[in-house]
């Protein structure tokens, strides 16, 4: 089997589509606020123009966002950004502008430009993304710049801004579909440039990070199937079991067998989703000896079934999927920005 990079099969595997809805305009003083997101749901945040505070109003955490600045909120945070002023907000309105919303106000302060939008996970690899990467993501233009020389993707990062921002100002014929293009391919590039910038303490980023455990996760995503032993595992980072175990569990925060499992049992769900595709056949396929042990193990971390999965996924009736998540409606839609 060829061997691919981990972050390559995170991203085959976890399915993440992108969609920009919103562009910001704003005057200050202003603020904007987010409520929880569904749970399928990634917002993002791209800056302009200009300068804002951002919170992530589920663990308090603030930082100073820039022009060239990438939010990403893996958990779906409540959230809020605002300009720092302290003084009461001026009234926003919404407005549509080709395939975007624009949503501005009538402020005269310092001028703030931001495109807004969300990346759809199909489930249920919201748990996997939840579970695996950091609750906020904050990727700085000045700390890229300033590390370019390091991380040459960096560079390419930026240009994919450039080129999200163009296209959102110019809003010509097709934009709608180039920007949540964009968008998805700015989503595995910020996990890069995350990780090997080393924004991440702990999950799968900081995980792909560590030189000596890249090659177990490599392994693991790639070959998800196969009977893998913790000295297997250890022997592939030039590791003692032990010290493999207690690196792992310290950079990942869950074992190696944890993260196996859950690679194991994301590639059911979407094998589970071809109606030609028995337990049985998906049972050798995620490397369970036996459908009964693939039955259990699947029901312990989906809550669910095989079958009872497969008969949702088919019908697009998925777990915790609301009716106002199945119509596809969201904050942004409604303008509550």
């Amino acid at each position: 089997m060829q061997q691919i990079d981990w972050l390559t099969r995170f991203m085959e595997l976890t399915t993440v589509t992108g969609k920009m809805e919103v562009r910001c305009m704003m005057g200050a003083p202003w603020i904007l606020e987010y409520p929880q997101a569904a749970a399928q749901e990634m917002p993002y945040h791209v800056v302009l123009t200009g300068r804002a505070v951002f919170e992530n109003i589920d663990n308090g955490a603030t930082c100073e966002i820039q022009a060239g600045d990438i939010v990403l909120l893996p958990h779906g945070s409540a959230h809020k950004l605002q300009d720092g002023s302290g003084a009461l907000p001026m009234p926003s309105k919404v407005r549509t502008s080709g395939c975007l919303l624009i949503s501005e106000n009538g402020g005269d302060g310092d001028a703030f430009d931001m495109l807004c939008g969300r990346f759809l996970v199909s489930p249920p690899h919201d748990r996997l993304i939840r579970s695996y990467l950091p609750s906020e993501l904050v990727i700085h233009s000045e700390d890229v710049n300033i590390a370019a020389r390091k991380l040459p993707q960096a560079e390419r990062l930026g240009r994919l801004v450039a080129l999200m921002r163009a296209e959102a100002i110019d809003n010509e014929v097709g934009s709608g579909a180039i920007l949540n293009g964009l968008s998805s391919a700015m989503f595995a590039l910020t996990l890069r440039v995350a990780s090997e910038a080393g924004e991440a303490r702990t999950g799968m980023l900081a995980l792909g990070a560590h030189p000596r455990l890249a090659p177990a996760a490599a392994a693991m995503f790639n070959d998800p199937a196969r009977g893998w032993t913790l000295p297997e595992l250890a022997g592939l980072c030039s590791m003692s079991r032990a010290t493999f175990m207690r690196q792992f569990q310290a950079s990942l925060g869950r074992s190696a067998m944890d993260l196996l499992t859950d690679i194991r049992v994301g590639a059911a769900a979407n094998a589970l989703r071809k109606t030609t595709s028995s337990t049985e056949s998906v049972t050798d396929l995620v490397g369970y000896q036996s459908v009964s042990a693939f039955r259990r193990v699947f029901t312990e971390r989906m809550g669910m079934t095989p079958g009872e999965w497969r008969h949702r996924a088919l019908k697009g009736d998925t777990p915790h999927r609301s009716n106002e998540e199945a119509s596809g409606s969201s904050d942004f839609d409604r303008g509550k920005v």
